[in-house]
């Protein structure tokens, strides 16, 4: 089978993430890469072994290439897309999807009037430890599921980022850039959302950067810093939320479901790996289940399931209407929080086929 030909836009922090993940899979294999920064395109090339450094222009003009990867700031996510559709590529972005529903839908509608395939990030739904979740919820494990809670909360990310100014500028904030891993794994674990609402606040108006290299410079923070929230699912289950760059330190799960039978302890939706905990009605401690699915893949399994989903003619897993399902809620909750009131979505999506137990490495 002849891989596909790839080409990565964008190569800050979390190219090496992608081009090796990319690596591990036959279907795919990245064959060029740009950016802006033409030294950065270089860099990374050269660390990566990637045939060919180039120009934005020149890769979504190159006719070798079928699927692009779009790993630029949030901002730039939309439109970029819309340029690499109508240069008639596949296209796979990291998250957000966009940074408003009304740049999504036009990214949807592109894709549709181009016949080629659009996805995005987050694929962490597609590790071991989320899938592990997932068959053990479709098989009735904690009976019917009746409840749940998501919690990404941190400080924020200027103590670590080499450029952190985008995490709070239109397109960021810790529901953008968080918020897509854990209602994505929400989503796949059960189903649309339906409803939400929520209070959102900038807590501090200007932030200090503490890494390297812009240590010391302030930035003017334009999002909410911190969201609590509600979402009624479609299926009933009642789920609690809080996403926050304002928070020191916690001890609160990353992911729970409970349900009439038990409780499922869902690991970190931003890896691929467990563990998995399960506390059954009636018994007295935890116990950490083994995983039914491989948790050796990275960033770059939506990819290479797009990429085999192209030549079986299925259903990619990570696909555009799953990721603007997930903005739709996003977008929601800060208008939940201006208008006082329950947002109701106009948007579903079906939940993504499970992958099947017992994949060999390297396929899907």
């Amino acid at each position: 089978m002849k891989p596909i030909p790839v080409g990565i836009i964008g190569c800050g922090k979390i190219f090496g993430a992608y081009a090796g993940g990319c690596g591990g899979f036959d279907i795919i294999k990245v064959v060029a890469c740009a950016d802006l920064n033409r030294a950065a395109a270089e860099a990374k090339a050269q660390e990566f072994n990637v045939p060919k450094v180039c120009s934005v222009e020149e890769l979504l003009a190159d006719p070798e290439i079928e699927i692009v990867i779009n790993l630029t700031v949030p901002q730039a996510h939309a439109p970029l897309n819309l340029q690499a559709l109508a240069a008639g590529k596949h296209v796979y972005t990291e998250k957000p999807f966009a940074v408003t529903r009304k740049e999504a839908k036009a990214v949807l509608a592109a894709a549709k009037k181009a016949k080629r395939r659009v996805g995005s990030a987050p694929d962490t739904f597609l590790g071991g430890g989320i899938q592990t979740c997932r068959k053990l919820i479709d098989d009735g494990a904690i009976g019917q599921p009746v409840a749940a809670v998501a919690f990404m909360m941190c400080p924020g990310h200027e103590s670590w980022h080499p450029s952190p100014a985008f995490y709070y500028q239109r397109g960021g904030g810790p529901m953008l850039d968080m918020g897509p891993y854990y209602l994505t794994a929400l989503v796949n674990l059960l189903g649309p959302i339906r409803r939400v609402t929520g209070s959102a606040k900038i807590s501090f108006p200007e932030r200090t950067i503490t890494s390297q290299p812009l240590a010391g410079t302030k930035i003017n923070v334009e999002v909410p810093t911190h969201y609590a929230g509600v979402m009624d699912f479609a299926n009933g289950v009642v789920g609690t939320v809080i996403m926050s760059f304002d928070v020191t330190g916690h001890t609160l799960p990353n992911i729970q479901i409970y349900g009439s039978a038990g409780t499922l302890w869902v690991p970190d939706p931003n890896t691929f790996k467990g563990p998995v905990k399960l506390k059954l009605r009636g018994e007295n401690e935890w116990r950490e289940v083994p995983l039914t699915h491989s948790d050796a893949v990275g960033r770059g399994i939506g990819v290479a399931d797009l990429a085999y989903a192209l030549q079986s003619n299925r259903d990619h897993r990570a696909h555009g209407a799953l990721a603007y399902h997930v903005l739709d809620a996003m977008q929601a909750f800060q208008e939940a929080s201006e208008k006082g009131q329950h947002i109701k979505l106009t948007s579903t999506c079906d939940r993504p086929a499970p992958l099947p137990v017992g994949l060999p490495a390297g396929t899907l």
